[in-house]
């Protein structure tokens, strides 16, 4: 069978640095960091006192109070990104078939906080069981995709995908493939996460995964630098609409580019840990050029994975020379995650949009807080350190991995007519 052509046609994104697309990418070619002492909490006791929070957000600002209450952080979130991505893509909701318009979401996570605060509710309470009615709609991992669905009556295809860090970037090519394959013209995709919390702080920080400088947190998220010494906790949203060709064309819509292919592997290594010699890495990037069509040749850049640990920053940088070879060394590359910090399950979908951005204005947000070379990491590789890089991006990929061995790969490429 023939398979349609996807295309990007709306983006919207709350993030730590910057609350709407536009806010977002000045900051991401400013260089600018998210990471500042956590406000949300007392963080005394905790090893990690600071992450990457989004800030000046007022959810009653977008969602009557009533209504905010029913929902976690991450599904508020979700519910302005879709937003700002629905409104950006123009649609008149009066002719869209809304029996061929789906929901793909992601999150590695769900509604952490929630869970948090109602088993210790229960926990200070004198043990009869007074929970929120709303605490299990609040709490789980698809509400979102739920929420967003019902706030516009979209009938299609409706789930999230759970696959930690790689979340929205397996919501994004679910959210491709169904397209393509004509299960539905149009699909609001992405991804949301809010666990800035008690518990999301000290788990991590008890798996001695996130970075602890907290004498210096806006330099914290050092990819590829041989000082990083773990990830910055970030939160937020991103949301894509992706549309069917064909559909997005006759309406008259504004196209950012079109989705390439994607790519999907595991490690099958450590439930943590990324395999040394980055295997899964590489065959997710193989199955995603694959898929696309594409040589490696072809692509301008890869906006990495890149959490700022130890042993995943090497891994990667392995896994791109094995797949790309002597072109490894033409490529930009660079990891947003230096600014926004790592929001796991949302990575993907704010990574993605800073892909597409890089291909519409032609500049490589950089990698900050680079201070010093790594002997394990190939030095003639351009990391786009410190500062962005003007350059024509036609092909750029998207890497994410999560714990279990999750990854997913995205490529999105400068729509040809």
């Amino acid at each position: 069978m023939t398979l349609r052509r996807v295309v990007v046609t709306g983006l919207g994104a709350l993030t730590p640095i910057g609350n709407t697309v536009e806010e977002y990418w000045n900051s991401l070619i400013n260089g600018v960091s998210g990471a500042a002492p956590i406000t949300y909490f007392d963080t005394t006791n905790f090893k990690t006192k600071f992450a990457c929070e989004v800030k000046n957000f007022n959810v009653e600002d977008f969602i009557e109070r009533k209504e905010a209450r029913k929902m976690d952080r991450y599904a508020q979130y979700a519910m302005v990104a879709s937003e700002e991505a629905v409104n950006d893509a123009g649609f008149n909701m009066e002719t869209l078939d809304k029996d061929r318009v789906g929901v793909i979401w992601g999150s590695g996570i769900g509604g952490l906080e929630t869970f948090q605060e109602e088993v210790i509710n229960w926990a200070n309470g004198n043990g009869v069981p007074k929970f929120n009615p709303f605490f299990i709609p609040k709490m789980i991992a698809d509400i979102a995709g739920g929420h967003i669905s019902m706030k516009y009556g979209f009938r299609g295809p409706n789930f999230t995908t759970v696959s930690a860090c790689a979340s929205s970037t397996n919501a994004l090519i679910d959210a491709f493939n169904y397209i393509r394959l004509g299960h539905a013209d149009v699909m609001v995709s992405g991804g949301s996460e809010a666990a800035v919390t008690i518990a999301g702080m000290g788990g991590f920080n008890a798996l001695h995964a996130l970075s602890t400088r907290n004498d210096d947190p806006a330099t914290a998220s050092r990819p590829m630098d041989k000082d990083r010494e773990g990830f910055v906790l970030g939160e937020g949203a991103g949301a894509l609409i992706l549309e069917e060709y064909e559909h997005a064309k006759a309406r008259g819509a504004r196209i950012y580019c079109e989705i390439g292919g994607g790519g999907m592997s595991a490690d099958a290594h450590h439930i943590t840990a990324p395999h040394p010699e980055g295997l899964g890495a590489k065959n997710v990037m193989i199955n995603c050029l694959r898929d696309a069509g594409l040589k490696p040749e072809d692509v301008d850049g890869v906006n990495m994975h890149g959490t700022s640990t130890p042993l995943g920053d090497i891994a990667e940088s392995k896994a791109i020379l094995e797949v790309f070879g002597q072109h490894a060394y033409t490529l930009n590359l660079n990891s947003t995650k230096s600014m926004t910090g790592h929001l796991l399950g949302a990575a993907g979908a704010i990574e993605t949009i800073a892909s597409i951005l890089s291909i519409k204005y032609g500049i490589v947000p950089p990698t900050i807080n680079h201070f010093t070379d790594d002997e394990n990491i190939d030095p003639k590789l351009n990391f786009t350190f410190n500062k962005a890089q003007k350059r024509d991006m036609k092909v750029v990929m998207s890497n994410t991995f999560g714990f279990g061995g999750h990854n997913a790969c995205v490529l999105v490429k400068k729509l040809e007519e």
